[in-house]
């Protein structure tokens, strides 16, 4: 037994005044890293952020951050081509995270819950006027109204919505749907005024007495073509038919039609001419490779018994056949004529060969630049030439797509927001993309992607039912948990818990780590258990 006269008792605070940290030479400092989905999204969603509280079941707020940037959400969640999930890291360990299905999942949630926008806390006194109610005049209203800004749209279609009521069969996106997305901004105190179109946009400017204009203007014309034809040939535009269908639910219409186009407009008018009794058959001069339209549409289209012609364009038309010539790709892979003809049974043809912008309002702005077909803007602000005039969507875009549209109408309003305040608008600077080979893949699981369920290809032809059907809230939850959270903390505890000198300190839920250089020794073994590579080692300044 220890003689007690040499026991020697160390006081308690000994350890804590042994400074370990001075023997480092690199120290851990938590670094945000913009993920490459937030960095494609071309609304500017901050995709990593509301996945992250969708997979803790705190649906409002996920839906909250989510229109932070995009005020529809159940409508992106149907139409939009989710190129974000193409530039998943997750795909580089398994399937990318079904990104477009989480946020159709958060915003039926907003819908079924009836959540609202709040309005403005203040109102500036400043109106602005925006010309068009598609997408992009939409947004750009949403956010206008937050900043507290009197906004006032004027759209010359009977409802409001543009190019998603006009342009997007049902089956893709239900009226329901994309009405209690526009009520919920027209909520907040956005003004629409439909059937009426704006002949004069600096006479409206001045007797409307508006602060600043920005030009929403849809690609709402079809490309025409012109094609040898008899009398009896009957050659339709897609968007004429398209509306026709959305307005009146039919068209009259031969059996037999051909569309000639590649793009996401001839699917969808092929696609809504079989539901109502035709036998469309799609004509396009390229091969399926080099097809335009989104390969989801086109499988579908496929899937519910359409046809197409590869390689062949229409020469002439009579009356009941057309004279196709089969083409050749070069080298370039553009399509060259091959002097070989056949015949395709047809008795009408409808264009889908492209859209353009109605310019005739356009070219009564003095000193508007154009390029070609689009108004030339600022990127940075969104002005056009002209002081106070603005433009966002497809009048302002060759990258003609709903998100796309919905972004720019974002940005729109903040260059208009600066601009009423007497500043210029500058994006923020990105923080630098967080790549696959940052993070450590080892510590998340294989998951399936959720599949979307589909209404089976046999009872679409008849019927314009949403055809593709929304994740559950089980699977939801799923999906959104397979995020990677990449260059961004999510609260894991690795780094907690794999310090050997206890210098992590928790900060408390929502608020990350922070670390005490005190003690740290800079073995960087917390960079090297950090999953989502938000963990960086640097040299210290000796």
């Amino acid at each position: 037994m220890m003689n007690k006269a040499f026991a020697v008792t160390l006081d308690p605070a000994t350890s804590l005044q042994n400074h370990t940290g001075s023997w480092r030479t690199l120290r851990p400092v938590n670094v945000f890293k913009l993920p490459p989905c937030n960095n494609q999204c071309p609304a500017g969603e901050n995709i990593q952020q509301w996945l992250y509280y969708a997979a803790e079941g705190d649906y409002e707020h996920a839906w909250r951050i989510l229109t932070e940037e995009n005020p529809m959400p159940a409508c992106m969640g149907r139409v939009c081509y989710h190129t974000c999930e193409g530039k998943c890291n997750r795909g580089f360990l398994d399937e990318s995270v079904g990104i477009n299905s989480v946020e159709r999942f958060l915003g039926d949630y907003a819908l079924e819950h009836n959540l609202s926008f709040k309005r403005p806390a203040r109102e500036t006194g400043k109106k602005v006027l925006i010309v068009g109610a598609g997408p992009a005049g939409l947004s750009a209203a949403y956010h206008l109204r937050r900043f507290g800004h009197t906004v006032h749209i004027v759209e010359m279609g009977k409802e409001a919505g543009g190019m998603m009521r006009y342009g997007i069969p049902v089956y893709r996106l239900p009226r329901n749907i994309l009405d209690a997305e526009i009520k919920r901004i027209t909520d907040m105190g956005v003004t629409i005024e439909c059937g009426r179109k704006v002949e004069d946009i600096e006479a409206e400017k001045k007797n409307g007495k508006y602060d600043a204009v920005i030009l929403g203007l849809g690609a709402s014309i079809s490309t025409n073509v012109d094609i040898p034809q008899g009398d009896t040939t009957s050659i339709l535009n897609a968007l004429s038919v398209l509306g026709q269908i959305e307005t009146t639910g039919d068209i009259q219409i031969a059996r037999r039609v051909a569309v000639y186009g590649g793009g996401n407009t001839a699917v969808d008018v092929a696609r809504s001419l079989r539901r109502i009794g035709a036998e469309p058959i799609i004509v396009y001069r390229r091969n399926r490779d080099k097809m335009p339209a989104n390969e989801e549409e086109m499988d579908a289209a496929i899937e519910e018994g359409i046809q197409v012609k590869w390689l062949s364009t229409i020469a002439s038309a009579s009356k009941d056949k057309l004279k196709i010539e089969k083409m050749e790709l070069d080298e370039n892979g553009k399509p060259k004529p091959t002097g070989q003809y056949e015949e395709l049974p047809a008795d009408a043809v409808v264009l889908a060969i492209g859209q353009n912008v109605d310019k005739s309002v356009l070219s009564k702005l003095s000193n508007l630049e154009m390029d070609k077909d689009s108004v030339v803007i600022n990127q940075e602000t969104m002005m056009t030439s002209i002081e106070g005039v603005f433009a966002a969507g497809d009048c302002a875009s060759t990258d003609r797509t709903v998100t796309r549209a919905i972004g720019m109408g974002k940005n729109a309003a903040r260059g208009v927001n600066a601009y009423l305040n007497g500043k210029t608008y500058k994006k923020p600077e990105k923080h630098e993309i967080a790549k696959f080979e940052d993070m450590h893949p080892w510590y998340y699981t294989d998951a399936p992607k959720m599949v979307r369920e589909e209404l089976e290809a046999a009872r679409r032809s008849n019927t314009f039912d949403e055809v593709q059907i929304g994740l559950t809230e089980e699977n939801a939850v799923f999906e959104a948990r397979r995020c990677l959270s990449c260059g961004n903390c999510m609260e894991c505890d690795n780094c907690y818990g794999v310090c050997p000198d206890s210098a992590v300190i928790k900060l408390g839920p929502g608020k990350g780590y922070e670390f005490n250089y005190d003690y740290c020794k800079g073995c960087g073994v917390c960079a090297q258990e950090c999953p989502c590579g938000h963990i960086k080692m640097v040299p210290e300044q000796i």
